[in-house]
Formats: structure tokens, C-alpha cells, sequence
């Protein structure tokens, strides 16, 4: 597909931008009750002091107030959205919810719950259903740019990327916020532009709501992201830094800056920060990377409790089905349960077309050895143009056990370019399959089929 020229007001000096950007925030949470609840908690939050606690209380005065009308249960969920952001305890999602069902039996049409129905799907990982609401709150009120966010999320997460640019244009034509720019920044790395996700990145660090310290600090994080993956990662660092000066302890940015000192070849400070963050909230990422670096320092029995966390995670929380994605990988990636990984790749793929699913499926299938069917998934992978170290990985190793050395080659000193510290378990198979690809010992003798399949899909 060709990439479009979409042009994006900014109230700096920038001028105009080439959109194709959005970062789907609060990845990996809680799933609350359905709307069938009859008994939502809407207690007063407990835990660590945040900025949203003052919202928390403000809408129960609220609700104290008018306990028949939703405007107080709709601020209510809204404030606990932003406490599960800011403690990375995502049990406030639960209280969200329990918000929005009494705001919707009080009111079964308010515009407020139905968008904030979508972005709390959203952060369930139900994109399908998020889509349905993000559309039905459209239908009520189409120029809402706040409403197009949820509406950009859903459509990038399920795939359908030109529908998601749509959306994004939209949304910064009504309002170029930092919101809008931290989208446009994703679609364009998405696309493989890089310093155009830098560019539009930076404007959303700069338009960032200073009272929303959790936001600014998310703003800095995904920067410093962007600059990771162009291979700016003493900038990007800084960028870490300043999202913990922001926000102090925040999970997001403690993980980044393990992900820092891993690139730098500083696993004993990459630990410390991933168990503070491990602390904060305990997540199958964290985990996994923890439980890898455990292994890679020869503390196994360390690695085995990491790696126990991230089963026991997605078997019992709440949540359950929410990080299946990664548990797929993270069998995938230590050789076991291949077929059940391959089962939940499977069940993703029938729902979602985005490249990560693809990726996903395309590297259980290779390790399920069935080689045609990952390549053709790939490609699907691939099919954007994204710099990303992993989708470079997982393509160079399909594609030397094919036989393919040209592609192979290719697509593994890609990986170690882009991140030459992409895992620390991966990467060494990656180097020492290209050093046996450029020594001749590749896989298999070289083959001149499906030399195109890898190539990116114009």
C-alpha cells in the first residue's frame, strides 16, 4: 500500500506534518466485570498518592450529590483510568467499570460512558468490542477529536491501518493536541519512518498537559523509544530520565531504562531497574525480561521464578486472555509448549490483521516447523515497512531455514543494526546465524523461490 500525505495543523513552528502516527497507551491491564455487574465497587481508591486522587474524590462529591444523574459516575470512571495509569495497579480498571455500569443504568444513551466504555476495552485488549463503541459514540457526536483516539487505537490494533490514518487525520484536523501528535508519531513508525515519529513525538512532549505528570512522562517514555529504535540511545536515555523526573517510580519508564542499560551492556543496573519496576506492578514483559537476563547471568533459579510469574499472570488474574499474545512468544521463544502457543496465535490471528499478530503467528508456525505457511505470515508481518529489531529476527531466521541465504543475510544484519541488543537470549542465535550464513553454513543450500516474499509490500 502506498502511504498517504495527510497534513496536520500544529500550534508550533513545525508547519505540516506527514501523518501515520498512534501509541495505544495502557497496554496490558485488568478485565473488569461486564455491564451485568449489579454491585460496582465506587469506594474511595486506595494505594500510593497520586494526582488522581483529587479527581477521585471531586467526582464522589459528585455522585453524593446527584446520585441519579451519570455525570458524577462517568467522572468517577474517568479518574480511575488515570489512577490505574499512574500506580500501574490496574484493579482501578474494575472500579472503572463498576463506574460505568451504575452511569449507564442511570442513562443508558449518555455519550460520556459509551466513549469511555471504548477507551476501557481498549485497555482489556477487546479491540473489537473498543471499535464498536468508539463507533457508536461517532454516530452520537462526530466531532469529538477525543473520541477518535479510542477510534484510531482500536482500528491500528486490529489491523486495518489505512482506516486507522483516517481516523488519525481527523482527529488532529479538529484539535492538534499531544494526544493527536502521540498518534501520528505511532503510524509513522509503523510505517518505518523513524525521524518522522521523532518529529511529531517531540511536539507531543511539547504539548503535554503539565498538571498530568503520568501523561507527560508517557509523552518522554515513547520518545525516548523512537530514539531507541534509530539507534539514538544516549538521547533516548535522557528521555527516560526526564519521564522519571516527571513522574518518580513510573513503571513504563523504569522498564525503558532497564531496556537502556541492556543496549549499553549493563545487565546488573538493566535488573535493578526491572525488579523496581517488577515491584511497582508485576507484568508478563517485566517478567519475561527479567527471568532472561536471570538466565543469560547463569541464576536459574532466579530465571525459573520470572518465568513461572508469566504463566501464572495470564492463567489467573482477571485478565486472563489479555497478554496471550505474549505468552505465545514467550513459549515460542524457550522451545515450549510449541502447539499451545500455536493455538493461541491462531485464535489472535482470527480476530486481528495487525503486524504483531502476524509476527506472532509467523513465528509460532516456524517453530511448529511449518515453514511455508510462517513465511506467508511474515510478509503479512512485514507488510508496512516497520524498523523493528524482532520482525527483522524472526524473518532472517524463517528465512535461512528455507534455504534462503540472500534473504536471510539480509534480514538478520537488519536486526542487529537496528538493535544489536534487540533480547538478550535471541540475539546470540541471531549472530551466530548470520556468522554461518557469511561463513557459507547456512541452513540449507540456497533457493531462488519466493526470494520476493520477504520484501516489503508496497
Amino acid at each position: 500500500m502506498k502511504l498517504t500525505k495527510i497534513a496536520i495543523p500544529l500550534v508550533f513552528t513545525i508547519g505540516l506534518l506527514v501523518v501515520f502516527g498512534f501509541v495505544l497507551r495502557g497496554a496490558l491491564h485488568r478485565r473488569a466485570a461486564d455491564l451485568e455487574v449489579k454491585s460496582p465497587d465506587l469506594s474511595v481508591a486506595k494505594g500510593p498518592s497520586t494526582p488522581a486522587d483529587a479527581r477521585i474524590q471531586t467526582a464522589q462529591q459528585a455522585i453524593a450529590q446527584s446520585p441519579n444523574k451519570p455525570e458524577g459516575y462517568n467522572l468517577l470512571a474517568s479518574a480511575f483510568m488515570q489512577k490505574a495509569r499512574e500506580t500501574g495497579d490496574f484493579g482501578f480498571n474494575a472500579r472503572a467499570e463498576g463506574a460505568l455500569v451504575r452511569s449507564l443504568e442511570v442513562d443508558p444513551e449518555n455519550y460520556d460512558a459509551i466513549k469511555l466504555r471504548a477507551k476501557l476495552l481498549l485497555t482489556y485488549h477487546r479491540f473489537g468490542e473498543a471499535l464498536q463503541f468508539a463507533r457508536r459514540a461517532q454516530a452520537l457526536r462526530p466531532d469529538d477529536h477525543d473520541n477518535y483516539g479510542a477510534l484510531t487505537d482500536a482500528l491500528v490494533e486490529l489491523g486495518d491501518y489505512p482506516a486507522a490514518i483516517e481516523a488519525a487525520q481527523k482527529m488532529v484536523d479538529l484539535r492538534p493536541d499531544s494526544a493527536s501528535y502521540a498518534r501520528v508519531s505511532y503510524l509513522r513508525s509503523l510505517h518505518g519512518d523513524g525521524e518522522g515519529a521523532i518529529e511529531a513525538m517531540r511536539v507531543a512532549v511539547k504539548a503535554a498537559n503539565p498538571n498530568d505528570p503520568e501523561g507527560a512522562a508517557w509523552c518522554r517514555v515513547h520518545l525516548g523509544d523512537e530514539l531507541m529504535n534509530t539507534g539514538k540511545r544516549r538521547e533516548a536515555d535522557q528521555e527516560y530520565d526526564n519521564a522519571l523526573y516527571l513522574f518518580p517510580d513510573y513503571p513504563l519508564a523504569l522498564a525503558a531504562k532497564a531496556r537502556a542499560r541492556v543496549a549499553a551492556g549493563d545487565l546488573p543496573q538493566a535488573i535493578n531497574f526491572y525488579e523496581r519496576a517488577q515491584n511497582r506492578v508485576p507484568l508478563p514483559e517485566t517478567a519475561i525480561a527479567l527471568g532472561d537476563l536471570y538466565a543469560r547471568l547463569r541464576r536459574p533459579d532466579d530465571a525459573k521464578r520470572q518465568y513461572q510469574l508469566v504463566e501464572f499472570v495470564e492463567r489467573n488474574s482477571a485478565a486472563s486472555g489479555t497478554y496471550s499474545r505474549q505468552l505465545a512468544m514467550f513459549w515460542a521463544d524457550h522451545d515450549e509448549k510449541l502447539d499451545q502457543a500455536l493455538a493461541i496465535a491462531q485464535k489472535e490471528r482470527s480476530t486481528r490483521e495487525d503486524i504483531y499478530t502476524c509476527d506472532a503467528l509467523a513465528w509460532t508456525l516456524f517453530k511448529n516447523n511449518r515453514l511455508d505457511e510462517a513465511q506467508k505470515s511474515m510478509a503479512e508481518a512485514l507488510r508496512l515497512g516497520t524498523r523493528d529489531a524482532r520482525l527483522y529476527y524472526h524473518a532472517g531466521m524463517i528465512s535461512n531455514e528455507l534455504g534462503e541465504r540472500q534473504n536471510a543475510t539480509r534480514y538478520l544484519t537488519l536486526a542487529l543494526e537496528t538493535n544489536p541488543n534487540f533480547d538478550v537470549l535471541q540475539v546470540e542465535l541471531a549472530r551466530k546465524s548470520l556468522d554461518a550464513l557469511k561463513n557459507g553454513r547456512g541452513r540449507k543450500s540456497d533457493s531462488s523461490a519466493s526470494v520476493a516474499v520477504m520484501s516489503r509490500v508496497e
